[in-house]
């Protein structure tokens, strides 16, 4: 008879336990697939956002478009190379995750916002997040070619470019 109560109580909770979590669990699978990451990256921001925070981050990625996508790996990159881990390589291999999942790449002021609006128990200094923008976006901007001809990517077969 305890066997039997013990099992209810189990199952009972594992039920609670899917219920519950199952929002966040979906938004974090939604992103980790997307960048094909660990969910351990989605999972340690949300408990450092807070409780109240985490959880408006996990509403505005249940909306699941593409743009609500793009803007929370744009927090995400910002938690982890402004609060976490702020070296090149951290860096480096946070713009190549972005790039291989084709999402922007370049950090815009609506990043910034929402940023300071989710890690905001984390109290992240406007000014100092506006700085690490421009030098993120200034270290992996698109160098400026010498030769405009190279910019152009038309090839004709037969080597000749019609006159324009």
């Amino acid at each position: 008879m305890i066997w039997l109560i013990l099992a209810t109580l189990i199952v009972v909770f594992i039920i609670g336990f899917r219920i519950l979590g199952s929002d966040s669990r979906r938004a974090s699978k939604a992103l980790t697939q997307r960048l094909n990451i660990e969910p351990l990256y989605v999972e340690s921001m949300l408990s450092q956002m807070g409780k109240v925070p985490g959880g408006e981050f996990v509403n505005y990625l249940l909306h699941n478009s593409e743009a609500h996508i793009g803007n929370a790996a744009g927090v995400m990159l910002i938690y982890h190379t402004f609060i976490v881990d702020e070296s090149e390589q951290n860096l480096v291999f946070w713009h190549g995750l972005l790039r291989k999942a084709r999402l922007p790449t370049a950090l815009t002021p609506k990043h910034t916002r929402l940023a300071l609006s989710f890690l905001r128990e984390l109290e992240p200094q406007a000014s100092e997040l506006n700085a690490f923008r421009q030098r993120y976006n200034a270290l992996f901007a698109p160098a400026p070619d010498a030769d405009p001809a190279a910019a152009n990517n038309v090839y004709y077969f037969d080597g000749c470019a019609p006159k324009s």
